[in-house]
């Protein structure tokens, strides 16, 4: 008796292979009628010929081969790009040099220790409206300034200008609590110094305070260590110096003024008596102080999520503090810097949403067609 039955995925009657056929063609015809199916397709079609490595696989070997040759070429330029930012650091040192005396000024003007001239108080505002205003004020209120100066002290230098610029800045005033307000009142200056000609590249950033019932320190330290080097598995993601790792100092606090850690009691019921008693522990409490015990970067551990973002946070208001904060402190006393660092964000966000206004009208425009579609002196805190 003859077996119609299936051999090696072929039936054995033809008639049954015949239908087969048909059926499979109908189903096809059936498939690619389907608008959705099609625009799927082509858009995979689309994606796969159109990649660049994929246009790169497709080139003779011989023209793999030059093009090896340009990546190599590639890899010297990082490294000589690497070299540049070198100099760019030994520039920098160089002007902050400049810059110091200029600081130094500022500091003693913020602290009292000295009082600026007539000449170097001097100011006009560039709005003609503000000057004219200021001066009907002035006008206005001049006898009652006078009265006022007969009872009122005059207060010593500018009181509170670094805790003001901490207040200013939201990167910053995010991290302070209450309990930390009174002792940033005491900050009397922030440096940044950078490392010595021939020694890795690093920066650091001092911290100094005036005598405090918090802490002995004159000097809080934080070490920032950059590098500039590409990065031997990926020379191609090179764009400059990074920070890699950053060290902070010892506080010395006095007795009882720890702010970085807290006191809690807790019971504790002993198993085989029953029992209870009262212990008190310490555990760590939120406070800018904590700035200078940073998370360590090159521990050897990997970090998970939460600290690689605190890590990344750290060496942003490293940064921060390097390249804006220290160089333009009185505008962000004023508020000034501030205001200009808001609206270039907005101008930012602003571009943005246009662009995605104009992306969503490209994607709208073609549904019609396819519906998928960055050492110091006296008494400083120790390096951990």
């Amino acid at each position: 008796m003859a077996d119609n039955s299936f051999s090696d995925g072929v039936p054995s009657d033809p008639l049954e292979a015949a239908k087969d056929a048909s059926a499979t063609e109908k189903l096809t015809d059936q498939v690619m009628q389907n608008p959705q199916v099609l625009a799927a397709l082509q858009e995979r079609l689309d994606s796969v010929s159109h990649t660049p490595s994929s246009y790169i696989e497709t080139l003779p070997k011989a023209v793999r081969r030059r093009v090896n040759a340009l990546k190599q070429l590639q890899v010297r330029c990082a490294h000589i790009e690497a070299r540049f930012y070198e100099e760019v650091h030994d520039l920098e040192r160089k002007y902050a040099a400049l810059y110091q005396p200029l600081f130094d000024k500022r500091r003693e003007f913020v602290t009292g220790d000295v009082e600026p001239t007539d000449a170097e108080s001097e100011w006009h505002s560039d709005n003609e409206e503000d000057k004219l205003a200021g001066d009907m004020k002035n006008k206005v209120v001049i006898a009652e300034k006078e009265a006022a100066a007969a009872e009122e002290p005059t207060p010593k230098g500018i009181p509170e200008f670094w805790f003001t610029i901490f207040r200013n800045v939201d990167m910053l005033s995010e991290l302070v609590q209450e309990y930390d307000e009174p002792i940033l009142k005491h900050l009397q200056d922030i440096k940044v110094k950078f490392s010595d000609p021939g020694q890795p590249m690093s920066f650091v950033l001092e911290f100094h305070f005036e005598p405090n019932d918090y802490f002995t320190n004159s000097v809080l330290t934080k070490t920032y260590k950059m590098k500039s080097e590409p990065d031997k598995a990926d020379p191609f993601s090179f764009e400059g110096p990074e920070i890699v790792d950053c060290d902070g100092c010892t506080i010395d606090w006095k007795k009882g003024k720890n702010v970085t850690v807290k006191t809690i009691k807790k019971k504790q019921k002993h198993k085989g008596r029953g029992t209870v008693r009262t212990i008190t522990k310490q555990v760590p409490n939120d406070s800018f102080f904590n700035f200078f015990s940073p998370l360590k970067a090159s521990g050897g551990e990997s970090l998970d999520e939460d600290s690689e973002f605190t890590l990344a946070s750290d060496f942003e208001i490293g940064h921060f503090f390097r390249e804006r904060i220290v160089p333009r402190a009185v505008l962000y006393f004023t508020g000034e810097a501030v205001e200009d660092d808001d609206n270039f964000e907005e101008g930012e966000e602003g571009e943005e949403e246009e662009l995605e206004g104009d992306e969503e009208g490209e994607e709208e425009e073609g549904a019609s067609v396819n519906p998928k579609k960055e050492p110091s002196q006296h008494s400083e805190c120790k390096q951990q």
